[in-house]
């Protein structure tokens, strides 16, 4: 996997980034290690203009991984820019990856197109909120998640948000309430990261993931995003019946979930992939949302 990498480290002061798999994965690196890449106003909004950047980055598949560590800044203004940056996140395309694991310097990683994070050391307050954020969460066994404001008097409201809609609302409360930390198995099961693995395999588990998804049709990919995070909020009733089409653009809006399936099947690239299917070969997909009709 290294062979496919290129670094670039001109990004900015805080951030650097670097290119995977024939560019179809980019990773953005927070640099800022004399703060412990603590999620400072700074740091949110490079984050903020560079995640903005690459949303619309046509090679990109799985947009990026980003790695940082989760610090402990309680002004407001933070908590406000992070919060502008877990929106964007959402609403972006392709999926967000996350790593958390444990390096010489603790990191939090997330990744974007497939929003994905990989954490290694400790997620905690806004660290804990970009963990949330992220579609897919790979984490270092000795990875540790918190929300202590309320050890400092005050109440970890902001990231508090994504973590009851991510976690059972039991769980949320005790994080909260006891500003303790939960450890990565903990975390796993109550579904605040989907993998954990070894400390030492965390960004090569992350790069698998993100491999397999870049596998796929980045168009299928926002598509099928956008429609999930749309109807998550529905009942199952109205989720078959409705959909709430205020992520999706051009070609994708739609106001029934059946018709989605419909809409997908008109792609290119689902033709493609069924065609392939049938000729026992890999598809060549073209990552465009054209229809053949």
């Amino acid at each position: 996997m290294n062979a496919l990498r290129r670094t670039f480290c001109s990004v900015s002061a805080l951030l650097g980034k670097e290119l995977h798999q024939n560019d179809s994965v980019i990773r953005v690196i927070l640099k800022d290690v004399k703060r412990r890449n603590a999620l400072s106003l700074a740091m949110i909004e490079e984050l903020i203009k560079e995640t903005g950047i690459l949303s619309w980055s046509r090679p990109a598949r799985v947009e990026f991984f980003l790695k940082a560590e989760a610090g402990e800044n309680l002004h407001q203004k933070v908590f406000d820019r992070c919060s502008s940056l877990m929106m964007l996140i959402r609403r972006m395309q392709v999926p967000v990856i996350a790593e958390v694991g444990q390096m010489k310097w603790p990191i939090a990683n997330t990744f974007f197109s497939a929003c994905f994070k990989h954490v290694n050391g400790i997620a905690a307050a806004a660290g804990c909120q970009l963990v949330t954020s992220c579609d897919i969460v790979v984490a270092a066994d000795t990875s540790k998640f918190l929300v202590p404001g309320q050890k400092v008097g005050l109440f970890c409201s902001t990231p508090g948000i994504p973590l009851a809609r991510t976690v059972p609302h039991k769980i949320a409360l005790d994080m909260l309430l006891t500003g303790e930390p939960i450890d990565a198995q903990s975390a796993l099961r109550y579904g605040l990261v989907s993998r954990v693995v070894p400390e030492s395999e965390v960004t090569i588990e992350a790069l698998k993931v993100a491999q397999q998804i870049g596998r796929h049709s980045r168009s299928v990919t926002a598509l099928g995003k956008a429609f999930f995070y749309s109807q998550t909020g529905l009942g199952l009733s109205d989720a078959y019946r409705s959909f709430n089409d205020s992520f999706l653009k051009n070609s994708f809006i739609c106001r029934f979930g059946g018709k989605i399936m419909t809409e997908n099947l008109k792609m290119e690239d689902a033709q493609e992939g069924i065609n392939a299917f049938m000729e026992k070969r890999k598809p060549v997909f073209t990552h465009t949302d054209k229809k053949v009709v």
